[in-house]
């Protein structure tokens, strides 16, 4: 039965204790909004260490829920690579997506992430009412985007003809020399 089924209730409670950290990682996200708020308006407060605090926790609290999914992944009888993140089976050796090779006793434990998931590291805040004139922004060619606008109705006939490749006017068209196309 799947109610007294001690793998359910192990994902089962790894799934809510996710669930509680992903809601404490947004109540701190809430309060770095507010710190920062907080030091824009009065500049001569300084809340950098207490952001920095609430991001380490962030960190710690997103390491802990990689751990959750991979004990998750564990009770379910796989097991994730390491180099292309790809779900395996516990028994198998090698990846089946990349081929790479599974540390021994893979299979018989969970391994628990050793550095935080790729979260930016905690830098201390400063804020500005104004920026300040060398840091304007510069945009390289690559960046832009031109906006398409639509075709008026006078340039539809062009833009079709182009389409076909038959030209815009009335004028006959030229003759090739290839024998192989045939008008």
């Amino acid at each position: 039965m799947a109610l007294f089924d001690p793998k359910a209730k192990a994902i089962a409670q790894l799934q809510r204790s996710t669930e509680e950290k992903t809601a404490s990682i947004n109540r701190y996200f809430d309060e770095i909004g507010r710190l920062y708020y907080g030091q824009f308006r009065d500049t001569a407060a300084d809340v950098s260490k207490d952001i920095n605090s609430r991001c380490d926790a962030i960190t710690a609290l997103l390491t802990d829920i990689e751990g959750n999914k991979l004990k998750i992944l564990f009770e379910k009888g796989l097991k994730l690579c390491s180099n292309c993140k790809k779900e395996n089976p516990l028994e198998h050796a090698f990846c089946s997506a990349c081929g790479a090779k599974f540390p021994e006793g893979s299979d018989k434990q969970v391994e628990l992430p050793t550095t935080p998931p790729a979260v930016p590291a905690a830098v201390p805040v400063q804020v500005h009412n104004q920026v300040p004139a060398e840091a304007a922004v510069q945009v390289s060619a690559e960046a832009v985007t031109v906006p398409v606008q639509e075709a008026s109705v006078e340039a539809a006939p062009v833009i079709t003809a182009l389409a076909e490749e038959k030209p815009a006017t009335d004028a006959p068209a030229e003759k090739t020399a290839d024998p192989e196309i045939k008008e």
